[in-house]
């Protein structure tokens, strides 16, 4: 007897419908064979899904068994099969009735028939809604997360028992619940605050302006001035993530198997070391995985020590940063994730870091201070927005307390980077653009008009300044930004010569 159960395998971000077909001959030794492309996990469900069967109080058919899962040039990995393949050989069988055409079902089963979480279930449950289905049946522990997708039946499965009375009647799964964010979202709490910070009020108004558009920055300064200190505040003043952006950044964090919480609500802040390979930063493998950079996306990649990483791990971030997404060929397939994030890079002026202090005398020759800044590209610098130069605090700033009172909380700059963020999207309604910094040459010519004055001003300081047209056109949206925090409809001169001053005098 044949029986079909349907499923999904995740590749990339996407699930690929998958159809378990199981079929039991009435003739032939037993035996249980797997075919379709399926790797060592597949082939170990044939014991999982035995052992489970068993254990259940069902009876495992000693009989020819032959479980395809199709497409077959399709690789197959990882343990999420067990339950449609248990469920096709008790349909086979004919232990169990019922119809299952208008469901998928995934899952890991243990020995005892438990049903174990797996990973990318938020994929699984998006791509069964596009196909019209009417439901999942996805572990217990998955459900919440599954249930963030509206207008699907999410069914939480704990075990095959459940699963068999389920069918027969005998005793009906609940739906899931549907997963509201709201209840998710709590007030965040930081472990530091803007207002911690002594000093460096133009550190911080540059770190503002970066946040309401999501532009990229880098800041060189002196050990000890609080480089590493004002990247790591900068989620404190970043807006909340909408919902498309909640789901995207989920659904990431679910296919590379590091969801923590059944949502994640809270802008992502990766800080790889800088003895990372250009695989843990960009992503790959054999079956290509997310890299830092994607797991980021729509939130902070933070390159400490940003001389320090290989000299090809840096450059392949180039592409990444410039198009907000990285595609990985290898030869089993192309996958292409998202990775538009805000890049945060931090570095000393020279090796010892003090080069023009003038409290310490720099150590360094000019040849290892050649190649030290050699060790980034210009055109990798030409992809950075602003650029700031950090400098030592005063002591007379660390020490008076009353300047302490003076200072403004990450609250309150979140406050207007939110209103900042709010304009972008009403701005860019009808488009695929969120931020600012996202936006494209041909976009940049349709929200961003100037006036003459402001390309008057933008024509000369091309010139003394020697930007490139990526730089020219980094500026304009970096302009946009700052009109934006101050609620102004358009452009204005005053705005550009704001985003010059983060910009060096030769890239």
């Amino acid at each position: 007897m044949l029986a079909k159960v349907n499923s999904s395998a995740v590749f990339g971000l996407e699930a690929i419908p998958i159809e378990v077909e199981v079929d039991i001959a009435s003739q032939g030794l037993p035996s249980f064979t797997i075919v379709g492309l399926p790797d060592k996990a597949v082939e170990e469900s044939k014991e999982r899904v035995r052992s489970a069967i068993k254990n259940t109080g069902a009876e495992f058919p000693a009989k020819r068994i032959t479980v395809n899962l199709a497409p077959a040039d399709l690789p197959k990995e990882g343990p999420s099969y067990d339950l449609p393949i248990a469920l096709g050989i008790l349909l086979a069988s004919g232990q169990l009735t019922g119809t299952v055409n208008d469901a998928v079902f995934i899952g890991e089963l243990s020995l005892d028939g438990r049903v174990r979480p797996v990973k990318g279930v938020l994929s699984h449950t998006m791509t069964a809604k596009k196909r019209g289905l009417s439901s999942v049946y996805v572990p217990s522990e998955n459900a919440k997360e599954a249930a963030i997708i509206p207008k699907i039946s999410i069914y939480p499965v704990e075990n095959l028992t459940t699963l068999l009375k389920h069918f027969s009647k005998l005793e009906v799964i609940s739906p899931q619940k549907s997963t509201k964010l709201k209840e998710y979202i709590t007030q965040e709490q930081y472990d530091l605050d803007m207002a911690d910070i002594k000093g460096q009020e133009k550190v911080k108004r540059a770190m503002e302006i970066a946040a309401a558009g999501g532009h990229n920055i880098i800041l060189k300064g002196p050990p000890g001035a609080g480089k590493t200190l004002i990247a790591r505040t900068l989620p404190s003043i970043l807006p909340k993530l909408t919902f498309q952006e909640v789901l995207e950044v989920t659904n990431l964090y679910s296919i590379s198997g590091l969801l923590t919480t059944t949502v994640i609500t809270n802008r992502p802040f990766r800080s790889p070391h800088h003895t990372t390979s250009s695989v843990g930063l960009i992503g790959g493998g054999t079956l290509p995985i997310p890299g830092e950079i994607s797991l980021a996306h729509r939130g902070v990649l933070f390159l400490d020590e940003f001389p320090e990483f290989p000299r090809n791990v840096l450059e392949a971030l180039r592409q990444p940063i410039e198009d907000g997404f990285v595609t990985i060929s290898r030869s089993k397939g192309k996958i292409t994730y998202p990775a538009k994030t805000m890049l945060v890079a931090a570095l000393n002026p020279c090796p010892c870091g003090h080069l023009g202090s003038t409290k310490h005398q720099c150590i360094c020759s000019s040849s290892q201070i050649s190649r030290y800044t050699k060790r980034i590209s210009g055109p990798m610098l030409d992809r950075i927005d602003i650029h700031l130069d950090v400098p030592a605090v005063e002591v007379k700033k660390l020490v008076d307390q009353n300047m302490d009172s003076q200072k403004e909380s990450s609250s309150v700059i979140r406050k207007r980077v939110q209103k900042a963020r709010d304009i972008q999207e009403k701005r860019f309604k009808n488009t695929s653009l969120i931020t600012n910094a996202d936006l494209s040459l041909r976009d940049v010519k349709k929200f961003c008009k100037l006036s003459p004055a402001c390309l008057l001003l933008l024509e000369k300081a091309t010139e003394k300044m020697q930007l490139s047209a990526r730089s020219y056109n980094r500026m304009i949206k970096l302009a946009r930004t700052i009109a934006d925090l101050e609620n102004v409809p358009h452009i204005m001169p005053s705005h550009i010569a704001e985003a010059l001053q983060y910009r060096p005098r030769f890239v």
